[in-house]
């Protein structure tokens, strides 16, 4: 089932707003190819922070 920015995996909670966006991406992506729900979430994560690390928010909103 894909996830949109309303409705998402609990294990997406606590991530910040834009990394969640990424990773519902991301997780949406692998469903299509044929990935596992547990399998597609834990993927996801993992390279939404990745690609959070890679492009920092533009300032002023940058957390500090």
């Amino acid at each position: 089932m894909p996830w949109s920015d309303e409705r998402y995996p609990v294990s997406m909670r606590r991530l910040p707003e834009r990394v969640r966006a990424k990773a519902i991406e991301i997780a949406n992506a692998l469903l299509a190819e044929g990935y596992e729900e547990g399998m597609a979430i834990r993927i996801a994560i993992a390279k939404a922070k990745e690609w959070a690390a890679r492009h920092p928010p533009a300032w002023p909103d940058r957390q500090r």
